[in-house]
């Protein structure tokens, strides 16, 4: 059997109340699928909500993003993803959580993809998120009742970032500062620079830039 990887992406299509549609960011599914199924693995996708999920950064312009949204298969998976209840979290050698600003909003207090992510993690798994994708693991919580980002070196998307985008003060919170809250180490490069850290079998990426090396990342840690 081909080992497996669950990718994370949100269901929420609006930025707060601007009227400006968001989802997931097509890039940042693309580029890790790309690097991760060349490397033998292949790729279920689930949703809060399942089913046809929003996208955002729709550029096909972007050689990697052409390739995936025409890859029938890929097409067909992300266009009907998983609902929780619908996964079976053995199947997994890792979980990755593709960012989007919609992953600010649904993803936090998703109570059953958090109890995924933490018997991935307990079973010896990779979690990995990029951007705003990190969103989804600060509310996750170990066996042992600690959070999963407590005492971990991470990355996301920066206070400076969100500022540059000017949604500072739109999304329901600053990502960077809620996860240095939940006790993380939080290490970040200039806006738009590749950013990527690896620390306990989490790995995190701050930005749409980073979303290939957090790919090459995951497929590294699991070669251990």
């Amino acid at each position: 059997m081909k080992k497996k990887i669950l990718f994370v992406v949100t269901s929420h299509s609006e930025k707060g109340n601007t009227g400006k549609k968001t989802g997931y960011f097509l890039s940042e599914v693309s580029h890790p699928w790309k690097v991760l199924t060349q490397a033998g693995y292949e790729i279920d996708f689930v949703s809060p909500k399942g089913g046809n999920p929003p996208v955002d950064g729709f550029d096909l312009n972007d050689p990697v993003n052409k390739e995936f949204w025409e890859n029938p298969v890929y097409n067909n998976k992300i266009s009907h993803s998983l609902q929780p209840s619908q996964v079976n979290t053995e199947d997994y050698d890792a979980i990755y959580y593709a960012g989007g600003h919609g992953a600010m909003w649904d993803l936090p207090d998703n109570k059953d993809i958090a109890r995924i992510t933490s018997k991935i993690y307990e079973n010896n798994g990779i979690v990995a998120a990029v951007c705003h994708g990190p969103a989804g693991l600060i509310n996750v919580k170990l066996d042992n009742g600690s959070y999963l980002l407590n005492g971990k070196k991470v990355s996301g998307f920066t206070n400076e970032e969100e500022d540059k985008v000017g949604l500072t003060k739109v999304v329901p919170f600053l990502l960077e500062d809620k996860m240095k809250e939940r006790g993380a180490i939080f290490e970040k490069a200039d806006p738009w620079k590749v950013q990527a850290v690896s620390d306990q079998r989490l790995i995190t990426g701050q930005n749409p830039q980073s979303a290939t090396r957090v790919g090459e990342m995951i497929k590294e840690a699991l070669k251990n």
